[in-house]
């Protein structure tokens, strides 16, 4: 495995104590009720005032779980990027360790695009505009990209971190589908940049 790769974020809260049973209670009616809101209209318009409410809960209770909607998000889509994470340190090639870098970054898009797919308003949630630099994923996302580069020698390595996760935002997502483009156009399309980022020149 890459050195770099095993440096990648561990698995965050992993040690923390056990919740108390009404707490974990609060939470779960508090991420369901959010999920529910989240999937029905843009998350951008959602206010703690209204999970509040849909979850039946105070506004005490809800901002001692969680200080912000994106916080909500960012815990609702958190279980389904630890399966790209698992799979990025532990999973087979191309995806996991094994293949050459243009092919691991090829398929790390093919698995954000599926993840958008079913989840972009999870990701719109939690990630828009500058919040998305916080998050605990986008800094795994970002380690990554920067160990497939400097495998790849690819010259000015710390400058094309970012333009090469900028596609993955939900709002560049959305407006593709938007403008008609299918999951298959998108993901070629990224392919080809992987490639063409990564690959040694002849």
């Amino acid at each position: 495995m890459n050195p770099a790769d095993r440096d990648l974020l561990a698995a965050p809260g992993d040690s923390a104590p056990p919740e108390r049973a009404d707490a974990a209670r609060n939470r779960g009616k508090i991420l369901a009720a959010a999920a529910e809101l989240f999937a029905g209209r843009d998350p951008r318009t959602v206010t703690m005032d209204d999970i509040a409410k849909a979850a039946g809960v105070g506004r005490g209770t809800l901002y001692r779980r969680f200080p912000s909607v994106g916080a909500i998000a960012v815990a609702l889509l958190d279980e389904h990027e630890r399966v790209i994470q698992e799979q990025l340190l532990r999973g087979d090639p191309p995806l996991g360790p094994g293949a050459p870098p243009a092919e691991r970054l090829a398929a790390f898009y093919a698995a954000m695009v599926e993840l958008l797919d079913g989840h972009a308003h999870l990701v719109l949630g939690a990630e828009s505009g500058s919040a998305r630099f916080a998050t605990g994923a986008y800094q795994f996302w970002r380690v990554h990209i920067h160990s497939l580069l400097r495998e790849a020698a690819v010259p000015e390595a710390d400058s094309l971190i970012e333009p090469l996760l900028a596609p993955l935002t939900a709002e560049v997502y959305l407006n593709q589908r938007e403008r008609g483009l299918g999951n298959e156009q998108i993901t070629a399309g990224l392919h080809r940049l992987a490639h063409a980022i990564l690959d040694p020149p002849p």
